[in-house]
Parts: structure tokens; C-alpha cells; sequence
């Protein structure tokens, strides 16, 4: 079969890559052949092919614009977004930063107020503890206060007389005290008191002595110092008691359980100022009686009055004065070893004779010049078995000494 082709439509479509032609074959038969010419058709098909073909370059260059403007914005938002991505690492790393330091600003203000509760508690210890002191201080300063309330007016009168002599006072003693020791003496021991005390030196450096008891019988014994524990220093607090008086400027000659009983009869009487009365001692070295109340409002009234009249017999006064009691707390003691100048201590001897006998001739031995001795004014004898406690006093000069 034998065909012509020629160009029958033209389709244009909104592609870039190009115009898509359809070309269609005309089928003409051997018996009816012929040329057909358009040349108006088809000169409008080339103008409006190429019309199309410049809108169709017109459209691809406003997509290609489009395009890049695209590319751009695109470009513009991966650099925006890539900022914000970098702005969320730095603001994590900010976040986690502020997190950490305000953990540890947390943590810090935790440990101040901790440590602000403990200064506080710590406050409140010293302020209970300077309170507690402070307590002390007013019971001190009101002790204190009772001790000067307590003016020479209120002693306890004593009676003294002047002999017309004079001393320098270099021996007169700060308080008013006679010391008494105790001391225990070991079994077979003899203590020995010299009027000289130059004798009793004699003898300690003699150390060793035979005592002839008579016949073929002696002793031997050794003579030692006599040491003793005697107090150097004594601190005392002293108060007024609030339920006793110290009665004094009392008469001589009433006997005192009579005495004791006009004192009870006369102070337990309210309109004397009084009250019911629980115990009267009298203190013998001083003559003064100590009355003791039941209440603790009484003591202090009658001391203020200071005088009081008392009848001790009938339709007969005595004036007597009342001061208050004072009570005292030892608040240090210190001792010394004190050495006894007069005083030997004679150890090691043998229970041969009757205590009388023995004792006898251990005086008679150590009175003689000849074996040392001198003068005897003390001797206690304690034998085997036995047990004995001496009593030692203060040695006072005598006014040949002390001159």
C-alpha cells in the first residue's frame, strides 16, 4: 500500500521538555490520487507552533525563575533552620547549665540554712547557758547581799576588857579557830610531848634508845617525827539562814534548861514577833543559843529588832540581842604536812609488863638529862592489841617564846 503523510494536528502541552507532534497517515487509494496543498493552514500552524513555542520559553523561564526562587527560599530556610537548631543546642547547653547551677545554688542555700539552724542552735545554748549564769550571779549577789546586811551591829556581843599590854600581832591568827586533830596510834607506839622542844630534837637525832626496864630486861626503841595533816588554806561561803537566830548577851547564872525553855516560851509568841519554835541548842564554848523556827518568815524579823526583852524570872527582864544565823559551805580546803616540833613518836615496843608499869618507865627514862630527855609533859603509852586516838592542839606561844 503505498501512503503520503502530512502533518494533521499539533498538540502543545504545558511539559518543558518539548511539543509532542501527532502525524497521522492518510490512506489514498491507486485510483484516486492527488496533491493536496494548505498553504494558508499551514502557514498558521507554523505561527501559531512558534507563538507557542515563545510562551512555552516565556513559562519555562518564569519556572526556572520560580524555580531558583524556590532554590532560595529553600536555601533561606535550611540557614534558618540549621540557626535554630544551633539556637536549641546553645539553649540546652544554657538550660542544663542554669539547671546545674541552680542545683548547686539550691544545695548552697541548703547548707547556709543548715548551718544558720545550727548557729541558732547553738545561740540558744549560749543564751539558756549565760541565763543559767546569770541565775547563779543573782543568787550570788543576793547571798552577798544577806552576808552585808549582816552589819557589825549584829555580831554577838562579847564582853572584853583591855589588860593594859601591847603586841606587834604578828601571831594573832585570822579566824578564830582551835584546831583539834585526831590521830590514830599503831599498836606497840608511844607519843611523847616535851616542854623543850630543843630535848624533843635531841632525841630524834639519838634515833635509837635503850630503855633499861630493870634486871637483865630492856628495850630498844626508835624515835620518829611526828607528822600531821593540818589545813593551810579554807574557803567558805557563808548565808544567812532563813529559819534560825543566834541568841546571845544571855545571863550566867539561870540554869540552862530553864534558860532554853523562857527562850522557846518568849520567841514562840507571835506578839513578840515569834513563831512555833522547833528545836534550841545551846553552844557551850560561847555561851549563845541557837533557835531554830519552822517557818522561814521569822528568823529574819526578830534579827531586825535586834533587842528583845526576856523574862528569865519572874517579874525580872533581861535584854538580849538576836542576830541572824549564819550558814557555811566549805568551798576549798587545802592541807599541809605539818611537822610536831615538841612531839616524839616512840615505835617498837614489846608488850613485857603491865600497860601502867612500862608506861612508867618509858617517862621516867626519857625525863633524865642523862639519856637526852628533859621535862615531860605529855605521855600516851598505846600497847599490842589495843587501839588508841590522840588528840593534838594547836602549840600556842607562850609570852616567853614569843618575845
Amino acid at each position: 500500500m503505498n501512503g503520503q503523510w502530512y502533518l494533521d494536528a499539533l498538540i502543545v502541552g504545558p511539559t518543558q521538555k518539548g511539543i509532542l507532534a501527532s502525524i497521522s497517515p492518510t490512506v489514498m487509494c491507486d485510483e484516486d490520487f492527488s496533491l493536496i496543498t494548505d498553504s494558508q493552514g499551514s502557514q498558521n500552524t507554523l505561527d501559531g507552533i512558534l507563538n507557542a513555542i515563545s510562551k512555552c520559553k516565556v513559562q519555562h523561564n518564569q519556572l526556572l525563575k520560580e524555580q531558583q526562587d524556590l532554590s532560595r527560599a529553600r536555601d533561606d530556610q535550611e540557614d534558618l533552620a540549621n540557626q535554630f537548631r544551633q539556637r536549641i543546642v546553645k539553649l540546652r547547653i544554657s538550660l542544663e547549665e542554669d539547671d546545674n547551677n541552680q542545683a548547686r545554688d539550691v544545695d548552697s542555700e541548703r547548707k547556709k540554712i543548715a548551718a544558720l539552724h545550727d548557729e541558732e542552735s547553738r545561740l540558744k545554748r549560749e543564751i539558756q547557758r549565760a541565763e543559767e549564769e546569770l541565775q547563779l550571779e543573782e543568787e550570788s549577789t543576793h547571798h552577798l547581799k544577806q552576808q552585808t546586811d549582816v552589819s557589825t551591829a549584829a555580831v554577838p556581843e562579847k564582853k572584853v576588857v583591855f589588860t593594859g599590854e601591847t603586841g606587834d600581832g604578828a601571831n594573832t591568827l585570822n579566824f578564830d579557830v582551835k584546831p583539834h586533830i585526831v590521830y590514830p596510834m599503831e599498836e606497840g607506839t608511844a607519843l611523847i610531848t616535851f616542854e623543850d622542844e630543843e630535848v624533843a630534837q635531841k632525841i630524834l637525832s639519838l634515833r635509837e634508845h635503850k630503855v633499861d626496864l630493870g634486871g637483865d630486861c630492856a628495850i630498844t626503841l626508835e624515835a620518829k617525827l611526828v607528822q600531821l595533816l593540818v589545813p593551810c588554806q579554807v574557803e567558805m561561803d557563808t548565808e544567812v539562814c532563813s529559819r534560825r537566830i543566834l541568841v546571845s548577851n544571855l545571863p550566867k547564872k539561870v540554869e540552862e534548861d530553864r534558860l532554853l525553855d523562857k527562850l522557846e516560851i518568849h520567841f514562840a509568841k507571835s506578839k513578840n514577833g515569834g513563831g512555833e519554835v522547833e528545836e534550841s541548842d545551846m553552844l557551850h564554848d560561847s555561851g549563845n543559843v541557837v533557835i531554830t523556827f519552822t517557818e522561814n518568815n521569822i528568823a529574819k524579823g526578830l534579827a531586825d529588832k535586834q533587842y528583845h526583852d526576856v523574862e528569865f524570872e519572874k517579874g525580872r527582864k533581861n535584854s538580849v540581842k538576836v542576830t541572824p544565823f549564819l550558814n557555811g559551805e566549805i568551798t576549798s580546803f587545802q592541807t599541809r604536812l605539818s611537822a610536831c616540833g615538841r612531839t616524839v613518836l616512840l615505835t617498837g615496843i614489846p608488850a613485857v609488863m603491865e600497860q601502867e608499869n612500862l608506861q612508867d618507865l618509858l617517862e621516867i627514862h626519857f625525863q633524865k638529862t642523862s639519856n637526852g630527855g628533859g621535862e615531860v609533859d605529855a605521855f600516851l603509852y598505846n600497847p599490842l592489841g589495843q587501839h588508841t586516838l590522840a588528840l593534838f592542839e594547836e602549840d600556842c606561844p607562850t609570852e616567853d617564846q614569843s618575845q
